[in-house]
């Protein structure tokens, strides 16, 4: 994948992506959305967040819808791992989680992502 993130300036980013990187629009319809600037924005702002109960909504969810997406699309990640690269349950449990005696948590992961593929 070609997705790059370059930084522009101290508090600034430019994305940028080829078409063949986003064959289902999950790119795209992040951006669009304002999912990923929600994301981006509970990442940095205080704990009080949003004053306007409406903006906090609309800012929870799709900070949620996001965080969500990710999940699923690192289960998948994780059936590659164990799959096409052929790495242990400890190698992945380490990486994942710092622990490799968290065996079972990647199992239940790898378990998610073979039903998210179909599989």
């Amino acid at each position: 994948m070609s997705v790059s993130v370059n930084p522009t300036g101290p508090t600034s980013a430019e994305i940028t992506w080829e078409p063949g990187d986003d064959p289902r629009g999950y790119l795209t319809r992040a951006v669009q959305s304002d999912q990923l600037a929600h994301a981006l924005e509970a990442l940095g702002e205080s704990d009080t967040g949003p004053a306007d109960a409406d903006a906090a909504l609309s800012a929870a969810m799709h900070t949620t819808t996001l965080a969500r997406l990710l999940e699923r699309r690192a289960t998948v990640q994780v059936v590659r791992l164990r799959d096409d690269h052929g790495l242990s349950w400890r190698q992945i449990a380490s990486a994942l989680y710092d622990d490799p005696e968290r065996q079972s948590s990647v199992r239940r992961l790898y378990d998610s992502g073979r039903r998210n593929l179909g599989v």
